[in-house]
């Protein structure tokens, strides 16, 4: 068995591939080509915890993938100088269910769920986009941001958290890490983020919406991956009920989503207001952005699909690079 630590799995998985690996999985979920139960959901109730399980199998066209994710949110966790997600992946050969490899599973979490955001910004955002808001400063809103910068050519960016220190910190990095994109602004509320914003980008575990509806203009693309149960919400209902409304699955977000559930069950919108599922504009059997002015938001809770393709391009990967440890099994 290959073992891979963080620092390996970020080696391992570069966005570029990444965001091509969830095309792929969410492809093959729309086809009927993936066998994806619902997480089960266990409550950790005297530590505020949540462990989520996911199994999945995929097939592609010129592959199949086995893996289960185990992945916990513990919100005391950085009181103790732990990370908030917890979270391993369970890589099994497809053929023969043998254990392959065991895959630090926060980093390839951040990983995926970035490249989310990349392929529906890639398949939804105007062409010209260049202005994008980060709501969130932790480890989604640094992978949500690569994602964004991958695929458009971004010139600034805003970046919104309750915690200032974590936003400034968050500039400070990107500021070296990416020295091309000169315009870095904290903002100093959510309107100033989301004003001239091209792209939203929500990675937070609001319960409430963090910005308003009347400050989104048209033809901003919104992709949300913060709201993954149905008490949270990040984005107002007046603007999901505007927008062009894709998810990563109906099922799970008809089931999980906030952002979906709360103004459903208000009576604002039907469930026929979902457009799409990605996967399905993926195959071209549902058109993407149809106007400039549209303004489309892209729900992701988050799917067994993405981590199973992502380990498989990161085990390839870490093969061919000779990264990871081998331990007999």
């Amino acid at each position: 068995m290959l073992i891979l630590n963080a620092d390996e799995v970020r080696q391992a998985l570069p966005m570029k591939e990444a965001i091509a690996a969830m095309k792929q999985a969410y492809a093959s979920l729309s086809n009927g080509m993936a066998v994806v139960p619902l997480r089960t959901r266990l409550p950790i109730s005297p530590h505020d915890g949540l462990s989520l399980f996911m199994p999945t199998y995929v097939q592609t066209a010129d592959s199949e993938a086995l893996a289960v994710k185990v992945v916990s949110l513990f919100p005391k966790n950085p009181e103790r100088g732990l990370s908030f997600i917890q979270a391993a992946v369970l890589v099994l050969e497809a053929d023969t269910g043998r254990a392959l490899a065991l895959l630090e599973g926060s980093s390839l979490t951040a990983i995926r769920t970035g490249a989310a955001s990349g392929a529906s910004i890639d398949l939804l955002a105007r062409r010209d986009s260049k202005v994008v808001a980060i709501f969130g400063a932790g480890a989604q809103g640094r992978t949500q941001l690569e994602a964004a910068y991958t695929v458009r050519d971004i010139e600034t960016i805003f970046i919104f958290d309750s915690d200032l220190d974590r936003a400034s910190i968050f500039a400070d990095e990107l500021a070296e890490k990416r020295p091309s994109i000169r315009d870095i602004r904290i903002a100093r509320n959510p309107k100033e983020a989301v004003t001239n914003a091209d792209i939203i980008c929500t990675a937070t575990t609001s319960s409430k919406p963090v910005f308003s509806d009347a400050d989104v203009k048209a033809g901003t693309h919104i992709s949300a991956v913060g709201s993954y149960t149905p008490e949270m919400q990040e984005v107002p209902a007046e603007t999901i009920k505007r927008a062009t409304v894709v998810v990563d699955s109906r099922g799970s977000a008809l089931e999980e989503a906030g952002d979906l559930i709360k103004p459903l069950r208000a009576g604002l919108f039907e469930e026929s207001h979902i457009s799409a599922e990605i996967g399905e504009i993926v195959l071209g059997r549902k058109p993407g952005r149809q106007s400039d002015d549209e303004i489309t938001y892209f729900k992701s809770v988050g799917i067994a699909v993405q981590d199973a393709m992502a380990a498989q391009v990161a085990l390839r990967n870490a093969r061919k690079m000779n990264i990871g440890r081998e331990v007999d099994f």
